[in-house]
């Protein structure tokens, strides 16, 4: 993957073009920077799916 990716950084809370964080403090890739920002929303309401689907 190219250095255009966009990532999310955990520690920093900051959407970051390419891999510039370790990779356990990083999310993605994402094609875009908005994609990136909104990694946790996405994250959240995923595993709330799949807890829904458990119960």
């Amino acid at each position: 993957m190219s250095d255009e990716q966009w990532y999310y950084d955990i520690a920093t809370g900051q959407a970051q073009q390419g891999k510039v964080t370790n990779w356990d403090n990083r999310m993605g890739p994402y094609a875009t920077r908005g994609e990136a920002e909104a990694a946790l929303a996405k994250a959240k309401a995923r595993n709330e799916a799949w807890e829904a689907q458990d119960d």
